[in-house]
């Protein structure tokens, strides 16, 4: 954290608002240089005073109190931090931040910055758990944005669970251990491909084949890998998620386009990691207009499809290799036996029969099998907790 000393600190108007000066003056204490931007709910609570004292820096409430006239007050700000702490950031402050919106100083420099922001939610539990909330904090985590949980306890509503401001103490621990972590970069100046979600493989115009693949397990290798310094490309079958920040994604739809995607890309890579579960088979026959319905049974005849992570384990020369194996039975075997078989260097094998893990869920399980012996098992947690630590074996094996 040497190199991190300025602070922006945004304050919202909520009543953990006045844990907020005890944030600013710990992070004084810490060494860093502390800038206060208030909003106008936020002046409420605590008087702007009180953050000036603390932090020995002015305190900024209005877009238009330009304090230099030979600045533009937001711009430099954004540019000075080295990272911003929202705290607390109430549920009016994160729908404004999420839809883009910038009608004061606080919103308005966030648009502008490009330093990492924390996010530090503090609000009713109803209010933490409303779809509109949670729709938002969605589409920050989607932008970059990090986030330090609120707490349970008691709130002043009177309520007691799940939106208290977590403590300065806390909110200082995870910041400088998130920017330590985020210091090592394993995987700097490194090509990685990542393939990730269902394949479609259409019938006719109405109907088609697909999985239960969501693409977030893949989604989530490829945003670790970029925190880590790798140059991603994700490659993606059709799915309803946010591309992660500074990752080039290419979407496909079919098994073939997938093919012809990875292929023409895997020259210029230096790690493959094949999570998507791509379709093994095809209709022989597609139709251009809409099958009727008829009396009886159907017969389709399948045709199978051209296998994506055998043609990559013959063609690899000095590429890192990386494939999944979604299993019910005799998950470790057959995961083995696949590794060996399409010549990978590590396979992640996902037994998809237990609960909480495999396909849809935001939590997974995984053992972790490399070619030269090693076994790693990672728990049920989330599953960027899970790419973190996949990433943390794979980067030990290279």
């Amino acid at each position: 954290m040497e190199q991190q000393k300025h602070v922006l600190l945004g304050v919202s108007g909520g009543i953990a608002a006045y844990k907020a000066c005890a944030l600013t003056s710990k992070l004084v204490q810490r060494g860093y240089d502390v800038k206060v931007i208030m909003t106008e709910g936020a002046t409420e609570f605590v008087n702007p005073l009180t953050f000036q004292a603390l932090s020995r820096n002015p305190v900024y409430t209005d877009a238009f109190d330009e304090k230099n006239p030979e600045k533009i007050a937001h711009i430099d700000l954004a540019d000075w931090a080295d990272l911003t702490i929202l705290a607390p950031a109430t549920a009016h402050l994160l729908g404004r931040v999420a839809n883009g919106l910038a009608d004061d100083m606080l919103t308005t420099t966030l648009l502008a910055t490009t330093s990492p922001v924390y996010v530090a939610p503090a609000m009713n539990v109803h209010m933490y758990d409303h779809p509109a909330v949670k729709h938002n904090l969605t589409t920050l985590e989607a932008y970059g944005y990090r986030f330090i949980e609120p707490g349970d306890g008691y709130l002043a509503c009177g309520y007691v669970g799940k939106g208290r401001l977590e403590e300065p103490e806390r909110i200082i621990d995870v910041v400088e251990q998130t920017e330590k972590q985020n210091s090592y970069q394993p995987l700097a100046g490194k090509q990685v491909l990542v393939t990730a979600g269902p394949t479609i493989e259409a019938v006719d115009v109405v109907r088609y084949f697909t999985n239960h693949s969501s693409g977030k397990m893949g989604f989530a290798i490829a945003k670790v890998a970029c925190d880590l310094g790798a140059n991603v490309t994700l490659v993606s079958g059709p799915v309803e998620l946010e591309t992660p920040p500074n990752i080039e994604r290419v979407d496909v739809t079919t098994a073939e386009d997938m093919y012809d995607a990875v292929m023409s890309r895997f020259n210029d890579q230096d790690i493959v990691v094949s999570a998507a579960a791509v379709a093994d088979y095809k209709p022989t026959n597609q139709y251009d207009r809409k099958m009727k319905k008829q009396s009886g049974d159907l017969t389709l005849e399948l045709t199978r499809t051209r296998d994506i992570l055998q043609a990559l384990g013959k063609a690899k020369s000095t590429q890192y290799l990386v494939g999944f194996a979604a299993e019910t039975d005799d998950a470790i075997k057959n995961g083995r036996d696949k590794m060996a078989r399409k010549n990978l260097d590590a396979i992640v094998v996902n037994d998809i029969s237990q609960d909480e893990q495999g396909f849809k869920t935001d939590t997974n399980a995984v053992e972790v099998l490399t070619n030269k012996g090693e076994h790693q098992s990672i728990p049920l947690q989330s599953k960027e907790k899970v790419a973190q630590q996949l990433w943390s074996t794979l980067t030990k094996e290279m």
